[in-house]
């Protein structure tokens, strides 16, 4: 018997998505971030917005949020995903190059605020043990809001994005250090005689458990298992495993007392190097902007609007000083650091605000009763103002550090702003799409002129083969704009083609063409009707196989008789000039038709 559905049941996410529907269209029309009209629609379909007046006016419950706590269990996936995406696009070796921005810049910003926060707290009569978890709160700033503004500016390749990133990064790694200090603080807070060595034990022992756990999943299994997926070629089970993939490791490093964002972001990193990279980077993105929209709704859903109208003089100063604190520090660091005035300046507004991990530092602290709840509800909605600020202070930062600066422009040295970050090579790659005995030619030749390269692949095993010879081949799809931005197309100095399949090789053409009008595209044909389709759809050269075959074996035939190699390959350069400019011409393709009947 079919069970009955209470429609009630699925409100919150129906509302969710209407929210979403309305929200993401309304507001990049207005060309102003989505997180900002999350933010404002949690507000007011919170419990504190039409939520207050739904009793009286009972329509109104319609367009509320009834289960705010099942709402934030599901978007704290979102800031998960985040993490894990950030894990894909750097590396180990990527990381261990950044290390001066990540450790250096990012260290000293996340001591100097966390040191200022809690003298200020502490000098305003709050035990020692509450200032160190509000000013850890309130010293980490929000990857969730900045990074995917600073994408959507295109400035995440500016010295001020580089910067930005990097002390965004330390901030996620000190998470983790920072929940086991205070769950030490309260072992020591509840029991004054318990030892100290054992209390770090047992705090760090579980959390050792599990990153020596996820490294060696990553390192024996991980990609095997992709690996395996792949070569079922179905994309259903390659999004089943890649959910797989971010989950499992966020629950192993739960268990283990450390965040579920700090085990997606290893995982991530354990995978960035493999030949999935921008296929997986593709399909977990939809999912990662729907749950981070999710979670900001529920930011909204959280601001306590009872505290800010009757301590909103307490509110506002607290986000004020919180702010201010904040964005000098990181102003003076980066110029410490030697960047330009300007470039510091956008890094100080965009890291002024408090982030989402304040939620998670302060709710432990209050649970664990570190922080008085009166204490921790007014810093918590004085982080969600700061957080609402943010969108505007970039906006702010954007104009105040000047035009957008790509990976080729580069104002000052590369060592007076630390290395680049992924997909900021000094000299971009060939993108090369299909890895058969074409395309690895392809790739050989390029090399030998000292030419960068990168190839995709849809066959696993030909990808696996290729990454065995120690060259960066992906496994994807070559048609999807995403992935071909995401294997590098817009750096790319030129793309070409070497798929067997005419309508691949069309669909790629095709798609490219529309993303970089001006780039290079070579491509191979099966014969002349198919190289005028190419040229048709935008292609710069195309080489037919037929008419190449045809070409070489006149040159072979002709030295072979005996006329001079000069003359033989002055010819063969010139018939091949003709045939270009004949496939060229839209008005030919009627007389290759006729030809190519008569020689059928």
């Amino acid at each position: 018997m079919e069970g009955h559905v209470e429609p009630g049941a699925y409100k919150d996410v129906v509302l969710f998505l209407a929210t979403a529907g309305v929200v993401v269209p309304l507001f990049r029309r207005w060309k102003v971030s989505p997180i900002l009209g999350f933010l404002l629609a949690g507000i007011l379909l919170g419990p504190h917005g039409l939520g207050r007046f739904s009793a009286e006016v009972e329509w109104l419950s319609a367009f509320t949020v009834d289960n705010p706590e099942q709402i934030g269990l599901l978007a704290s996936f979102g800031v998960v995903f985040l993490l894990f995406m950030i894990g894909l696009e750097l590396s180990w070796e990527r990381l261990r190059r950044m290390r001066r921005l990540v450790f250096g810049l990012g260290g000293l910003q996340v001591l100097l605020c966390l040191t200022g926060t809690a003298t200020a707290v502490y000098a305003l009569g709050q035990p020692f043990e509450a200032a160190l978890a509000v000013s850890a709160a309130l010293a980490l700033s929000s990857t969730a809001i900045v990074m995917p503004i600073l994408t959507e500016k295109k400035r995440q390749h500016s010295q001020a994005g580089r910067a930005t990133f990097s002390i965004l990064l330390f901030q996620d790694l000190a998470v983790a250090p920072i929940l086991v200090t205070l769950t030490l603080l309260a072992r020591s807070t509840a029991d004054p005689d318990a030892s100290v060595g054992k209390s770090l034990l047992l705090a760090f022992a579980p959390a050792a458990v599990g990153i020596a756990v996820l490294l060696a999943f990553g390192r024996f299994l991980l990609r095997p298992m992709m690996r395996s997926v792949a070569r079922a070629k179905s994309e259903e089970l390659f999004v089943a495993a890649c959910l797989l993939v971010v989950i499992g490791a966020g629950l192993i490093s739960a268990v283990t007392g450390l965040s579920m964002a700090l085990g997606a972001f290893i995982a991530g990193l354990l995978l960035a190097e493999s030949e999935f990279r921008h296929k997986i980077e593709i399909t977990i993105e939809p999912f990662k902007g729907l749950l981070l929209g999710l979670f900001f709704l529920s930011v909204g859903i959280g601001l306590d609007v009872p505290v800010l109208l009757a301590r909103p003089l307490d509110v506002l100063a607290t986000t004020a000083g919180m702010m201010c604190l904040n964005a000098a520090v990181v102003f003076g660091l980066a110029r410490l650091f030697k960047l330009p005035a300007r470039a510091a300046a956008e890094t100080a507004l965009l890291l002024a605000g408090a982030g989402e991990f304040a939620f998670v530092i302060l709710g432990q602290a209050m649970d664990q009763d570190l922080v008085a709840r009166d204490v921790g509800q007014t810093v918590l909605v004085s982080a969600t103002l700061s957080m609402i600020c943010i969108p505007l202070l970039a906006l702010a930062g954007a104009k105040m550090g000047g035009r957008k600066i790509t990976p080729s422009q580069t104002p000052v040295a590369p060592e007076q702003i630390g290395p680049l970050l992924p997909g900021d090579e000094a000299k971009s790659p060939v993108l090369i799409t299909g890895y058969g005995r074409v395309g690895k030619l392809v790739g050989e030749m390029l090399s030998r002129h000292d030419l960068p390269w990168v190839a995709a692949d849809q066959d696993a095993r030909l990808v696996e083969a290729g990454r065995r010879a120690g060259h960066a081949i992906y496994y994807g799809e070559a048609s999807r704009p995403e992935f071909l931005l995401s294997c590098g197309l817009a750096e790319a100095p030129a793309l070409i083609v070497t798929m067997d399949s005419p309508e691949g090789a069309e669909a790629i053409v095709a798609t490219a063409r529309q993303l970089r009008p001006d780039l290079i595209i070579v491509a191979r044909a099966r014969d002349a009707l198919h190289a005028q389709r190419l040229y048709d759809l935008g292609a710069t050269d195309v080489v037919p196989e037929t008419i190449e075959a045809s070409l070489q074996l006149s040159e072979a035939a002709l030295v072979d008789i005996g006329v001079p190699m000069g003359l033989v390959i002055a010819s063969i350069h010139e018939r091949r000039d003709e045939y270009r400019k004949d496939l060229n011409r839209p008005e030919s393709l009627g007389g290759w038709r006729r030809r190519m009947n008569t020689v059928s």
